[in-house]
């Protein structure tokens, strides 16, 4: 990972050491560059904003030297502009700040997975399916839309059936790094989810948090 800002690169290194990864993080884009040339990585999360080089150098010289390794980019500028000069420059996703972890990690698993496997990531459970590449849920076999926000909940729950989540466990893995814990989002975020998937499907814990029943 390529980040500047120490405590957002801590957060996205302890998810990741988690979740079974080996990350390594670097402050600058030069240290970029020559890490991702080494060959021993994987993929690369990328910021824009980075001191010596920015991100888009970065970029741009990793696919000039022939490298396809898959660069995600999560940055705070999010403009059209940047999106499409990332993209053209030969990034495989971007991702803007703040984010949710959950979400960064299904982006992070899609661009790992081998592209000539046909299988595709689907948590099921009690009749809600999640696919995860095709970034689509069905309920009882019908189709629902959900928001960016709301599927990054629903994935959380299905990765973790039965087990109670708390309230504070909920805004760190939906809503990332950059979280008030007074805030209200959660309850009003479940209760969006509630009536798209279910009542009786999230229990309410009393004292403790949320659990997919």
């Amino acid at each position: 990972m390529a980040e500047d800002e120490d405590r957002i690169a801590q957060f996205v290194r302890k998810g990741l050491r988690a979740h079974g990864f080996a990350p390594t993080v670097v402050s600058d884009g030069l240290s970029a560059v020559q890490h991702a040339l080494g060959g021993e990585y994987d993929l690369m999360v990328l910021d824009i904003g980075l001191p010596e080089i920015d991100g888009f150098e970065v970029l741009s010289r990793l696919r000039g030297a022939g490298s396809s390794m898959p660069v995600i980019i999560l940055t705070a500028r999010d403009s059209i502009t940047d999106r499409v000069t990332g993209l053209e420059g030969g990034a495989d996703d971007y991702m803007a700040k703040p984010f949710g972890f959950e979400e960064l990690l299904a982006r992070i698993r899609l661009r790992l997975r081998d592209p000539g496997r046909a299988e595709r990531e689907v948590l099921e459970h009690g009749g809600v399916g999640l696919d995860l590449g095709a970034r689509r849920i069905t309920v009882d076999g019908r189709a629902v839309d959900l928001s960016a926000r709301e599927f990054a909940l629903a994935e959380v729950f299905l990765r973790n059936p039965g087990r109670v989540l708390s309230r504070e466990q909920l805004l760190s893995r939906v809503w990332g790094y950059d979280f008030d814990p007074g805030s209200n989002v959660v309850d009003v975020y479940v209760r969006y989810l509630r009536r798209k998937i279910g009542t009786e499907r999230i229990e309410t814990v009393r004292g403790m948090g949320y659990r997919l029943v």
